[in-house]
């Protein structure tokens, strides 16, 4: 049996697909006939698919239904969601048009997604090409994802991406059916988002006076300032932008380590008795700092303060605090901490850090929302019956598990929802061949293949009742080392159309060898198309490679470096 889309070259692959019969080929007086709900479906058609084809697609006029030029007809559906989920769609192309039902209108949007792909690569540009073919094939396409999390990582901590990047990575996860953006916001490198009351953290934090080159041993420096940061208007155009392509975007604001940037902005939210907090800068080196966040009721409004802010902007469900690579030696050689500790009646550093979490957990949990953090915030007695009252995490906290599976099945067997990254398989800093040309080179590699055979759920879960847990997944991109737009695509693609095919379709449906054809046969064109800067099969070329500039082609992440 051929694999489904085999010859339209779909990707992700979807659930079924049935060619065969006359094609369809649209044109001036082609309609496109919206049915309630899927309004915002049809404004991206006419806006991108319009540009790349050339076709006006007006609405149908009083009395006529299109017959004359054939119509797009877009549906939701209760039956499509009935059967298929509200992300599902069934997409029918025959002769006389395109009838298109989604569960919602995010079904609509994702089955609008794949009929821009019927269109051949050239309906991913933004004008149209002379003498192209713009006939569809006849095809029946019944589609609905695999997990509801189907997320991307955007690290503009270490390295600044302007508003107008962030908003072509939106239109890349569109085309991917990848539906989570997450932001990574703020870090010991930089603070990215402006605070009003706190106005220190955009004239301070958000620029670094220089930044290593390459990885931390590495004796080389760019010397230019870096930095930037997003506005409350610019976050507002973000986030409506890609909510009007049904993609939730998740802020990070890391707590309580990776804080040198906010520490050097406002050095009371350091641990002062035993650093001397007004001498520092935003950190110009990769790797961990040393330097977090006093467990001060200070820096608890502090950050209080920063998320009341945060929660006016993004108004998704999720929101995620960090709590990985805490690192506690301040903590450890500081009267105030080991007071607090004390007065707090817990078991050390570890179960301070995890009160340190719980207490913003808490917080957004009374304000409807979800906290999301790194799997360290299990340590300290988290999760489980034996957790202490004061450190354990709400029945809402999401983990997302990256140091391997551990945490994630821990966590999914608590009864806790996850989403799974771990770095042996989704993190796109990694080096994606073990070829010398390879740009900086970082960590173990991560190819093409080892991307997409990746499942969400492991061994250990797969048909208990804790798989219900996992959300979905989530590939990951840190900047330490990709500069700009060009880097970071260079590191994201292929591999994330591999990640999306891994998230979206059926396990049984996956096909390694299908999906080469797949990426050869259409798909390294539509990303062309899109202008992305992808890895080609054959390797980097040669203005790619970054030669004379060291990274470190082993071990694991950043922390192990």
């Amino acid at each position: 049996m051929p694999e489904p889309g085999s010859g339209t070259n779909l990707v992700p692959v979807p659930r079924s697909v049935a060619e065969g019969g006359p094609r369809f080929t649209p044109g001036a007086s082609t309609v496109l006939d919206a049915g309630p709900g899927t309004e915002g479906t049809a404004r991206w058609l006419r806006a991108a698919l319009g540009a790349a084809t050339g076709l006006p697609l007006p609405p149908p006029a009083a009395g006529r239904d299109g017959t004359d030029g054939g119509a797009l007809r877009l549906r939701v559906d209760e039956r499509t969601a009935a059967g298929l989920g509200p992300e599902g769609y069934r997409l029918r192309v025959t002769a006389n048009g395109v009838d298109l039902s989604g569960g919602s209108a995010a079904g609509v949007f994702w089955g609008a997604q794949t009929l821009r792909q019927l269109f051949g690569p050239d309906a991913h540009r933004r004008a149209p090409l002379p003498g192209r073919d713009r006939s569809l094939p006849h095809v029946e396409i019944e589609d609905a994802p695999r997990f509801p999390w189907r997320g991307f990582l955007l690290d503009v901590a270490r390295h600044f991406a302007p508003k107008d990047d962030v908003l072509r990575w939106i239109d890349l996860l569109a085309a991917h059916k990848l539906n989570v953006l997450h932001l990574h916001l703020t870090d010991d490198q930089g603070w990215r988002l402006e605070v009003r009351r706190f106005p220190r953290l955009a004239e301070v934090a958000s620029w670094r006076r220089r930044s290593r080159l390459g990885h931390r041993t590495s004796p080389l420096w760019d010397e230019r300032p870096h930095g930037g940061f997003y506005t409350h208007d610019d976050i507002r155009e973000i986030v409506a932008y890609a909510a009007e392509r049904h993609i939730s975007v998740v802020p990070e604001i890391d707590v309580p380590g990776h804080s040198r940037a906010a520490i050097a902005a406002y050095p009371e939210l350091g641990n002062t008795d035993v650093v001397d907090t007004a001498a520092l800068e935003v950190w110009t080196d990769w790797g961990i700092s040393p330097d977090v966040l006093a467990p001060t009721e200070t820096v608890l409004r502090f950050y209080e303060g920063v998320l009341e802010e945060v929660l006016e902007l993004f108004p998704g469900e999720f929101v995620h605090i960090g709590g990985d690579e805490c690192v506690k030696d301040q903590w450890r050689r500081s009267p105030a901490a080991r007071v607090r500790i004390a007065e707090l009646g817990l078991d050390g550093e570890d179960a301070l850090q995890a009160w340190f979490v719980r207490h913003f957990d808490a917080w957004l949990a009374e304000r409807g929302r979800r906290l999301v953090g790194w799997d360290e915030i299990l340590q300290g007695g988290a999760v489980g019956d034996g957790a202490a009252e004061g450190t354990r995490l709400g029945p809402g906290a999401v983990i997302a598990s990256w140091r391997g599976w551990t945490g994630g099945i821990a966590a999914a067997r608590a009864g806790h929802d996850v989403v799974m990254c771990p770095e042996e398989y989704v993190y796109l800093d990694y080096r994606q061949d073990a070829g010398e040309d390879e740009p900086v080179p970082i960590g173990d590699p991560r190819t093409l293949r080892d991307v997409h055979r990746f499942d969400p759920v492991p061994p250990e879960l797969a048909g208990t009742a804790a798989e219900k847990h996992v959300l979905g997944a989530q590939a990951n991109l840190w900047t330490e080392v990709v500069e700009d737009r060009q880097r970071a695509d260079y590191q994201a693609f292929p591999r994330l159309a591999a990640f999306a095919e891994a998230v979206w379709s059926p396990r049984e449906a996956r096909d390694w060898e299908g999906f080469e054809r797949r990426m050869a046969g259409a798909h390294y064109a539509r990303l062309d198309a899109l202008g992305v800067a992808y890895r080609p099969p054959s390797g980097p070329r040669p203005w790619q490679r970054r030669p004379g500039i060291p990274g470190r082609p082993s071990g694991g992440g950043w922390a192990n470096l």
